[in-house]
């Protein structure tokens, strides 16, 4: 449904350095078709077990992945039981599902397809492809229930895009919360999550790009910086992952309602949530509902922060940062 947006991490090239009490590690490496990147504070280089949980989180919840969970789920195996990994996909999927009126709606996938964001080439779309395809969107046609999915329809499939990494960001924190690390921070993809503090003594800066079209990411500059101290953040564009056909850019963001990409003022919307799960979803659900909707919807929810980059329509832009959020942004 989306194509996460690559955040610049500030501070992250810190080599293992020796302090009075413990090392400050550093890993990289490549999951879910992008890259991560790790530092923590600890005794013990966790590299080979971060590599074999984001191995075994892959072959759940990877579309990418001919013999993961979620392809088989799509596939209709009936011999397919989903773990846990999919089961905390489905349940947090549904939870902001019911919270956003089906702005977020992991079902588009078939849609996402058709319009070349997903699996294969664009679809010849017609408005009736679109109203058949909408008859396979929405989570109510679907149900877990002692680890077996059900669906309405069997052309019903399930988009992890949204969601996983932001997922995967969580998995990985508690890997090294379990170990007893009180100090790190998670990127994949662009998600984050950070605890404590870094290296330097210093708490976690994020920065947050511009919202400047450039599908090939060679255009990066930072429109502001996130202080994160104990918070996840994830952030959603339309700027990353376009296309332009016959003069119209057509954004990879769906709108599960329309079965069309959005065609709003909203650019981007940055989230921060207590975990990365959540941070993700509503990132994605943002782009959806807009730039007026989205501030309605933070103003009932003080669990969530946002920093939203919108056009104004004149060439420049609008910029709205929630109140629980402006003592931790720096707008450069």
């Amino acid at each position: 449904m989306k194509n996460t947006i690559i955040l610049s991490l500030l501070a992250l090239t810190f080599a293992s350095c020796n302090t009075q009490k413990l090392d400050y590690y550093t890993i990289h490496g490549f999951t879910q078709g992008t890259t991560f990147s790790i530092i923590y504070e600890g005794k013990k280089d966790y590299t080979h077990q971060i590599d074999s949980i984001l191995q075994v989180f892959d072959l759940s919840l990877s579309g990418y992945n001919t013999e993961s969970v979620i392809t088989k789920v799509n596939q209709n195996d009936p011999n397919v039981v989903v773990d846990q990994y999919f089961s905390d996909f489905y349940q947090k999927s549904k939870e902001i599902w019911e919270a956003t009126h089906g702005a977020f709606d992991i079902t588009v996938a078939p849609i996402v397809n058709a319009w070349g964001f997903g699996f294969g080439d664009s679809a010849n779309i017609s408005q009736h492809l679109i109203d058949s395809l909408l008859l396979y969107v929405g989570m109510e046609k679907t149900g877990l229930e002692n680890g077996k999915i059900s669906k309405h329809d069997p052309a019903i499939k399930f988009d992890s895009n949204a969601i996983a990494q932001g997922q995967s960001v969580d998995v990985v924190g508690d890997f090294l919360e379990a170990r007893s690390i009180v100090n790190y921070l998670v990127e994949i993809g662009g998600e984050v999550k950070a605890r404590g503090i870094n290296a330097k003594s210093e708490t976690w800066r994020i920065g947050v790009d511009k919202a400047i079209d450039d599908p090939d990411a060679s255009d990066r500059e930072l429109q502001a910086i996130v202080h994160l101290k104990n918070r996840a953040l994830a952030t959603s564009g339309n700027y990353r992952k376009f296309y332009i056909k016959n003069g119209i850019k057509y954004s990879h963001t769906i709108d599960p309602k329309t079965g069309y990409p959005v065609n709003h003022s909203l650019l981007s919307a940055t989230v921060l949530a207590p975990d990365c799960i959540t941070a993700d979803g509503y990132a994605t659900s943002f782009m959806v509902m807009g730039f007026e909707k989205t501030q309605e919807f933070v103003a009932a929810h003080p669990e969530l922060s946002v920093y939203l980059i919108a056009d104004n329509g004149k060439g420049g832009l609008k910029i709205f940062i929630s109140d629980n959020l402006k003592e931790f942004i720096e707008e450069l």
